[in-house]
């Protein structure tokens, strides 16, 4: 059967970084994964958790949340209900992680980044766009930092990106809509580095349990899919030409 989206197995959907979509943040890019879109803004801090005081060590973490009409119908805001729900401190700690993974956190120094990813569209893979996005808001603001000599280099050592992939009526699929994620038989999510390094891996069976020959399907379409995010990463974090 075809996908819902019309688009071929191993076919992203269209994916747009627009870097400095937040004039006030040291780094913002809006992810857009199809309908699916993630404002990410970094900020600096000029101190770390107290745990990480007088270590000569920085550390980088990350909030998550969906707006209210981010989906067809209004979900409340976290805040009112008094708590995060397991979901959102979930992507959050994997955002923060996937970040981490690819920072040299004593070349950044005592200080801290905290990343924000606000979901103004849900349609499926919030993660994904979010993991994505936040590394080139977080490049723009450690560039930064490199250009008033606050840092002798930069600590990333790497870029990271992370796509979806499920299997969908027998076939694996590459970068899933909500539709289609909502009835796959099984769904994982994939964050790579930029030199295809596995950072984390989730999967799921949904319906029934799915083969290792399966999981290397959704394993190569995720290399294919994070080599198109990083291609679109090195050039939105290109810095327009003043002319």
């Amino acid at each position: 059967m075809p996908r819902p989206s019309g688009r071929a197995e191993n076919e992203m959907r269209r994916v747009i970084l627009e870097r400095d979509y937040n004039p006030y943040a040291e780094g913002s890019c809006l992810a857009k994964f199809g309908n699916t879109h993630v404002l990410c803004c970094a900020s600096i801090e000029e101190q770390v958790p107290s745990w990480l005081r007088n270590s000569g060590r920085g550390w980088i973490t990350a909030e998550y949340g969906m707006l209210p009409r981010s989906t067809h119908t209004r979900t409340r805001r976290e805040a009112a209900t008094g708590k995060q729900s397991g979901r959102t401190q979930e992507i959050q700690r994997l955002v923060g992680r996937s970040l981490r993974a690819v920072t040299n956190l004593e070349a950044l120094g005592e200080r801290q980044v905290r990343i924000d990813c606000d979901v103004i569209q849900a349609d499926g893979g919030t993660r994904t766009a979010a993991i994505t996005g936040s590394w080139v808001a977080l490049n723009i603001a450690l560039g930064g930092l490199l250009d008033v000599g606050a840092l002798r280099r930069n600590p990333l050592i790497d870029s990271v990106a992370a796509v979806s992939c499920g299997i969908s009526n027998g076939t694996s699929v590459l970068d899933l809509d909500y539709e289609e994620d909502s009835r796959a038989d099984a769904d994982a999510n994939f964050v790579l580095s930029g030199d295809g390094m596995i950072v984390e891996v989730q999967g799921t069976a949904e319906t029934h349990p799915f083969s290792r020959s399966q999981f290397t399907e959704l394993l190569d379409l995720a290399f294919k899919g994070c080599e198109q995010l990083k291609l679109l990463q090195q050039a939105s974090i290109k810095r327009p030409d003043p002319r």
